[in-house]
């Protein structure tokens, strides 16, 4: 299982040590976003980190479209079909998100693929309020498999 983790606010006045847990994340500025696996390690992080990012499982259809649209090569190149068979193992987007849900590679693994994703802002009503938590009706912490549908309003 691997989770969708997507910075919301921005770095006024954060904390030391958690800006050096954004940091580690590779989350350095507002509305990219990083696929982790789901270890004891990341989940801690994340804990650390949540007020000033959102997290949730990813499914398959969503790591596809991040992948196919927002996937980009060093030198900000496009990560296409063509190019993903050169450059990797896999043939399409479909092979690469199936071998990251399995847990077999990491985006961070391939060489040349930026693992963070820049996204938009939300479109239609953007975040729910970036000061309070998924849970009472706002845009921070853990939200599950409604992460999915955060990150195609971004793309």
């Amino acid at each position: 299982m691997v989770f969708l983790v997507v910075r919301v606010r921005g770095t006024l006045k954060v904390k030391p040590d958690i800006k050096e847990t954004l940091k580690l994340l590779r989350l350095n500025r507002v509305n990219h976003c990083v696929v982790i696996p789901e270890t004891r390690e990341y989940k801690g992080m994340l804990q650390k980190a949540k007020d000033y990012i959102t997290w949730g499982e990813a499914d398959k259809q969503t790591l596809i479209e991040l992948i196919g649209s927002r996937g980009r090569l060093d030198g900000d190149i496009p990560l296409t079909d063509k190019l993903l068979k050169e450059r990797t193992p896999f043939k399409n987007p479909e092979e690469l998100a199936d071998a990251i849900l399995k847990g077999d590679i990491s985006l961070k693994d391939i060489e040349g693929v930026k693992p963070v994703f820049r996204l938009s802002p939300p479109a239609k009503g953007g975040y729910e309020g970036i000061k309070r938590s998924f849970k009472t009706g706002g845009a921070l912490g853990y939200r599950g498999e409604e992460i999915n549908k955060l990150v195609s309003r971004m793309i």
